[in-house]
């Protein structure tokens, strides 16, 4: 692909308040779970627009909590300061910590799209509320994690559990995933798939090729029931999200020898499930099934997160109604894509949505949007907070 000659972020066009904030973001290499300073540059702009900030590093990882405001529902914009490795920064057009915008408008640089691009349009659009809704309704949260593009044990999750222990209540949550498809708005986020995964291991006899009767191998026994996992139909879906899936991903047997029969099988998968069925319906199903193809086998399960969904409610209609607003746009409902920190924060029963960049080159090398859409994108976070807190 053609690329545009870049040009240093630092041109002679100034950028706009947004954009200059996610480039001074973008200059940090914050490589999960490195916050490389990137927090304390948001709670610095946050502090300033009275926000209590309450810092909170669990197990090496660096969190806040900020919030606005005494009375009324609490409106949070919740994302992550760290980002992915490059890859080989040789085969970048620039630097990936080098932010540039190129000759055709783009932002180039780790992170842009997940998320810096997001967490620069949040605080500006709540600098320009804040200036003229001093005495806004409700309150007005951040939630920001460095834990996010990593294990996700110590970040939002951990701190949802602190919010839980102490009943604080959070109303409403915008995720700044990267949501769009083609342009800022055309899609909004209102739900995820759950993700199980499953890591199976099937007991045969180590042996000699030529004496099969002497050994028993798990291979072989195992093919009918992982063919019948395959095949299972597990359920249908429904309006917001499609059936659930069951892949294969990973599949290890033997010692490398072609004349030995192997003595385990193991076998990683995982589902990407809908809220027609739950994770323990699933385990049951599949334990079942070893059960009946009569197995020796373990099975291993790891619950990355339940699925959620906001069907609807206020802050469901706010977002579209800025989407119109700002773009002339009526955003799609989405349900698709990996998992988000989303699944934590809804576990308080909060509604949550998922709106942000356009997500093409996510985790990609020049990862890059259109540097105008940020403030696109602040201005509909902007919009929403005032159909919500005025």
């Amino acid at each position: 692909m053609t690329q545009a000659s870049p040009t240093p972020a630092s041109s002679p066009t100034t950028p706009s308040a947004t954009l200059a904030l996610a480039l001074e973001l973008l200059e940090r290499p914050s490589v999960t779970p490195d916050d490389h300073g990137c927090q304390a540059l948001m709670i610095e702009r946050l502090e300033r627009l009275g926000f209590s900030v309450e810092r909170m590093t669990i197990s090496g990882i660096d969190n806040f909590w900020a919030t606005r405001g005494q009375h009324g529902p609490t409106l949070a914009f919740a994302g992550h300061t760290d980002v992915v490795p490059s890859g080989p920064e040789s085969e970048w057009t620039t630097p990936p910590f080098s932010p540039m915008i190129d000759d055709s408008g783009f932002l180039r640089g780790r992170g842009a799209a997940d998320m810096k691009g997001s967490l620069a349009a949040m605080v500006t659009a709540v600098e320009r509320f804040v200036v003229d809704h001093p005495d806004h309704d409700g309150r007005l949260a951040f939630l920001i994690t460095a834990d996010e593009e990593g294990p996700a044990i110590h970040g939002t999750r951990a701190v949802v559990e602190r919010l839980r222990e102490r009943h604080e209540p959070l109303e409403y949550c915008i995720v700044g995933e990267p949501s769009s498809t083609s342009h800022v708005g055309d899609v909004i986020k209102n739900g995820r798939r759950g993700s199980l995964g499953g890591v199976l291991k099937v007991r045969g006899i180590q042996g000699h090729v030529a004496y099969p009767h002497l050994a028993r191998n798990p291979i072989h026994q195992a093919l009918a029931a992982l063919q019948a996992l395959i095949d299972e139909h597990w359920d249908e879906g429904n309006d917001f999200f499609p059936a659930t899936s069951f892949q294969i991903s990973n599949v290890h047997g033997g010692t490398g020898a072609t004349n030995v029969v192997p003595g385990e099988l193991e076998v990683t998968f995982n589902f990407r499930y809908s809220t027609e069925v739950t994770a323990k319906a699933l385990e049951q199903r599949v334990e079942a099934l070893l059960d009946a193809h009569g197995l020796d086998y373990r099975l291993d399960w790891t619950l990355n997160g339940e699925p959620f969904l906001t069907p609807g409610g206020a802050l469901l209609d706010a977002a579209r109604h800025a989407c119109r607003e700002v773009v002339d746009e009526q955003p799609m409902l989405s349900t698709s894509g990996g998992t988000s920190d989303g699944r934590f924060i809804a576990t308080l029963g909060t509604q949550v949505i998922e709106l942000g960049p356009v997500n093409a080159t996510i985790h990609q090398i020049d990862e890059r949007i259109r540097a105008s859409d940020l403030d696109t994108l602040s201005r509909i976070y902007e919009t929403i907070l005032v159909r919500l807190l005025t």
